[in-house]
């Protein structure tokens, strides 16, 4: 680009890779290796299945830490152990490799117990302010559908120290209002912490220990131990009336300062004692403001109070307290109840007083009638007994008050008007009005009123009315609604109609399928959740019924409002129908050209589940119609070969009576999405100080689902921009599942970083991408490497001091008519296209003649007090030809003055094979490499080198046999693997 923004290099990498960029082939139609493939068959065979995947790896995972521990240290089993101080900030992150990238999930657990915070899906578990509750065992789960997945642990010990408390006691039963002489009494000093909290006592400004004083006695209780420190004083002595202070430290781990606590002791000490200034109970009326008042009536040092209701119970939010005063303003029912005033000094025992709370209030007044209990029959008649029954809930029951009207006027209790009440005990409060040998006089409308002895509240009047009208309830299904049949989403309702006088409350509930047979089974619940539904009219609306709804539903008429008589019932049976449910009901199936494949919708539940068609469709063409059979539940669509006019979405729809089902297939021929290799060793590198490269690589998802891989499409954007720079790079073969890509990429600006962009592309047409962001950490690789696919040569230079010039080349264009027998016939990983730098040793060139390539100079790290640090120097060379000179490799210092030193040399023909070298090189200064090239005897003396690396550190695994080994076979496995 103009700005020098981007230039994007291929260059080719080892092992299966493949570089993208150019046209990778295979050299299976090498003659002169179809030999070895045939050798190698078992051995390939076997290495397939253990690496038949390529790249694709299981998970691994490994837990760092940064943020503010206070130490980490390695517990048995390997556990780590990581502390950190109460408020400090947590911060755990989870190393993972395998391909493809592995999904992370934090998770916690406490003592065994199954995970108790939500999971976190990141690599970074953060926890900023911690707190005690947060310490346990936290777990990184790894996977990515490869093997098993991986998990490791790390325990947070999270350090605290609370302030501590004294507390005063006396041994048993020698506690009194004050602590007189020869008592003996304990000073108990408790603080909560971790790690176990070590106590000091001092007395004034003496230090008391164990043995210092007689009449002292230092322990630990044992069932407390390393949490208490009790100091004990025997017989108490004019001596030990003074200030003791208790110091808790742990020592200064994590930097947990030590705390203390003080307290004096005299002869004035004394537990605490309280009263209440209030009646108990404390009757009220709805609406008034009460107050309570708890007062101190003694203790010393003063103690403390404060109000609290029983098992946890807030106090009403209304509610203020100040010292030992609660006021409760607009005081409402709900707010009745017990209070208790706790007052403390950590002297003795806490003081508690208890009052309760009587809101005045009438709540649930009913009414049932019941026919004379002497004979068998239901309804009121003339001559015989008919009892009326009130009930109300009162509070407070006591000064529930019942009275009786008939027609409007009070009536007494008689002899064939006979008045009872329950007892005031019994709640809820109950009259009863019996009517001996009814007579037609005695028809009427009688009323009950409950009221409260003291007023406060509005009273409660029920009418009742007698008469020759007054009848049991009779209960019926209109014609046609005892079995109803509706859809799912509609609203429906269930009708009981009900005679009598007075009419009853109709009560809903449900009952097991089976039927009446099982009216008296356990009952399912309503659908607004409940067990039992009131209705006045009989009627039970259900909204948006669900087939969930389907089963048997009971109307029953209540005992109360109403006769005290045998509930009449009657059941409805309630049907949903539903459309039916199917599956997939969307997925997506990648398919190639040419080839045949099945599609299967299956069906799930259908009511009705008779009577099932199905349609098949591709978009709005109808391709095939049926009907399902009994034994069937599911249908089939087969596409024999695939054309491009079948691409697009097929539709599967099972219908019934209710809807229908739709199982939808998008057929597609988009390639799946590149999978980004992050386990690229040193992918990170430098030749230039103020650019820096990346060797990005992947893998393709199941790359054989679909058509052959054309190109990738590259897109790359700096952070921050809205420019993209896009390349595509071309594929030749096909790619193979598991097989490593590579591309790198060079003239990246430090420090900035970029969001790469990668997408497959076939004939049908662009497939899914992949984004990932390459991100400058500052700490580059320690690794060099060229491949020299880029016309720049990695910033490589031609040494003008030389007789002629390496020259860079690919197989797929070198002329090799004029000589045939030298000179290799693709790069080092068997591509054609890739390319590398070789000797022509062609007329004019003469016997003796040299040709120097220079890398870039790099700074060496050694320093005064340090030792030479050491680098791998490794290449890959082909010396083939009967004329092969020599290929000679120099370190360049250029310290005080540029020295040249012989690190490696081989020379005459290899044949027709790839080898790689390795030499190790310990540079004092800034350094370059040199490679030179010497011309043999004739013009079949090629001498090619392909991928150079120079890396930090020693060289690993280094060629047998002069530092110089081949990798014929290994090429040869990969190219039948990859």
């Amino acid at each position: 680009s103009p700005q020098g923004f981007l230039v994007l290099l291929a260059n080719v990498s080892t092992g299966m890779s493949r570089t993208g960029g150019e046209a990778a082939t295979r050299p299976q139609d090498d003659v002169k290796m179809g030999v070895v493939f045939g050798l190698l068959w078992l051995f390939t065979g076997l290495l397939q299945g253990v690496h038949g995947q390529g790249v694709y790896a299981p998970p691994t995972v490994r837990i760092v830490h940064s943020g503010q521990a206070c130490n980490v240290e390695e517990e048995r089993y390997s556990e780590r152990v990581y502390t950190i101080k109460e408020g400090e900030t947590l911060e755990l992150q989870c190393l993972v490799t395998g391909h493809p990238r592995p999904q992370i999930r934090w998770t916690k657990t406490a003592g065994g117990a199954s995970d108790r915070e939500s999971s976190l899906h990141n690599e970074t578990l953060r926890i900023e302010n911690i707190n005690r509750h947060q310490g346990g065992r936290y777990y990184c789960k790894a996977e990515n559908g490869l093997g098993s997945p991986a998990i490791r642990s790390i325990r947070v010990d999270v350090y605290y120290l609370d302030d501590p408390v004294i507390t005063i006691h006396q041994s048993v039963g020698e506690a009194k209002e004050q602590f007189y002489f020869e008592r003996t009494v304990f000073l108990r000093c408790v603080a909560n912490s971790n790690p176990p909290v070590h106590y000091t006592w001092r007395r004034g400004r003496e230090v008391l220990s164990q043995g210092s004083d007689s009449g002292v006695e230092i322990y630990e209780p044992f069932f407390t131990q390393g949490e208490t420190k009790i100091l004990k004083l025997k017989n108490l002595r004019p001596q030990d009336y003074a200030d003791y202070t208790c110091f808790s430290s742990v020592r200064n781990v994590c930097g947990i300062e030590d705390k203390s606590a003080h307290f004096t002791l005299s002869n004035r000490t004394a537990p605490p004692s309280i009263k209440l200034l209030l009646d108990d109970p404390l009757v009220v009326n709805p609406g008034e403001t009460i107050t309570l008042v708890c007062v101190a009536s003694g203790g010393e040092p003063h103690p403390s109070l404060k109000w609290m209701r029983p098992d946890g119970q807030q106090l009403p939010k209304r509610s203020v307290v100040k010292g030992g005063t609660l006021t409760i303003p607009a005081v409402a029912i709900d707010d009745g109840g017990v209070y208790s005033c706790v007052g403390s000094n950590n002297v003795g025992n806490p003081a508690k007083k208890t009052t309760t709370i009587l809101v005045r209030g009438l709540r649930k007044g009913r009414f049932w009638i019941t026919p004379d209990p002497y004979h068998n029959d239901d309804n009121i008649q003339i001559g015989r007994e008919v009892k009326i029954s009130c009930q109300v809930e009162a509070t407070p029951p006591e000064e529930l008050q019942f009275s009786w009207l008939k027609n409007g006027r009070p009536l007494r209790s008689s002899e064939r008007m006979v008045i009872t009440h329950t007892d005031t005990d019994v709640s809820p409060g109950t009259t009863n009005l019996d009517i001996i040998d009814l007579k037609f006089t005695d028809f009427g409308t009688y009323t009950c009123v409950a009221s409260l002895r003291n007023g406060g509240t509005p009273e409660i009047s029920i009418d009742v009315n007698i008469s020759s009208t007054t009848v049991p309830p009779e209960l019926t299904i209109p014609r046609g609604r005892s079995h109803l049949i509706t859809q799912e989403g509609d609203t429906v309702d269930l009708q009981c109609l009900v005679s009598g006088k007075p009419k009853p409350i109709i009560l809903w509930s449900r009952v097991e399928e089976s039927g009446v047979a099982a009216a008296a089974a356990a009952t399912a619940l309503m659908p607004d959740g409940s067990i039992q539904t009131e209705s006045y009219d009989g009627i039970l609306r259900i909204s948006n019924v669900t087939r969930e709804m389907s089963g048997t539903y009971r109307c029953q008429t209540s005992q109360y409002n109403g006769f005290n008589v045998k509930p009449r019932e009657a059941l409805i049976q309630l049907v949903v129908q539903f459309p039916p449910a199917v599956e997939p009901v969307h997925t997506e199936i990648r398919q190639a050209l040419g080839r045949a494949f099945s599609l299967t919708c299956r069906l799930l539940r259908a009511h009705p589940a008779r009577l099932l068609r199905y349609e098949w469709k591709l978009g709005t063409r109808l391709l095939t119609v049926g009907q399902f059979s009994d034994q069937r539940d599911d249908t089939n669509y087969h596409v024999r070969a695939l054309n491009r006019e079948g691409y697009g979405e097929y539709t599967c729809d099972i219908t019934n009576e209710a809807g229908a089902g739709r199982c939808t297939f998008l057929v597609t021929g988009k390639a799946y999405p590149p999978e980004f290799y992050y386990d690229t060793y040193s992918a990170l590198w430098q030749n230039r100080p103020r650019v820096y490269g990346f060797k990005l690589q992947w893998t393709q998802m199941e790359p054989n689902a679909v058509d052959r891989i054309l190109a990738y499409r590259l897109g790359i954007r700096q952070m921050g921009q809205s420019r993209w720079w896009e390349q595509e790079i071309p594929m030749e073969g096909t790619i193979q599942k598991g097989e490593l890509l590579t591309y790198n990429l060079t003239e990246l600006i430090k420090p900035e970083s970029y969001l790469v962009r990668l997408t497959p592309i076939t004939r049908y047409g662009e497939g899914d991408s992949t984004e990932r962001i390459i991100t400058y950490s500052g700490r580059l690789s320690r690794e060099f490497q060229c491949g020299f696919e880029d016309e720049a040569l990695c910033l490589f230079s031609q040494d003008k001091n030389d007789v002629f010039d390496w020259t860079r080349h690919s197989a797929a264009t070198r002329d090799t008519k004029y000589t045939p027998n030298t000179g290799p016939s693709s790069d080092h990983t068997g591509s054609k296209q890739g390319f590398y730098m070789y000797i022509e040793t062609s007329r004019p060139r003469l016997e003796g003649d040299t040709a120097r390539l220079l890398s870039p100079t790099f700074n060496s790290k050694s320093s005064p007090v340090s030792n030479n640090p050491t680098y791998c120097f490794a290449f890959y060379y082909h010396m083939y030809g009967k004329h092969i000179g020599a290929l000679n490799i120099f370190l360049r210092q250029k310290g005080q003055a540029v020295t040249d030193t012989l690190v490696w040399s081989l020379t005459g023909n290899q044949g027709d094979r790839w080898c790689q070298a390795k030499v190790n090189i310990h540079p004092t200064t800034a350094f370059q490499m040199v490679i030179e090239g010497v011309r043999g005897s004739g013009i079949e003396g090629d001498i090619a080198i392909d991928d150079v690396t120079i890396e930090e550190g020693e060289c690993k695994d280094p060629p047998p046999n002069s530092e110089y080994h081949c990798i014929t076979l290994i090429l040869a496995l990969i190219g039948q693997q990859r």
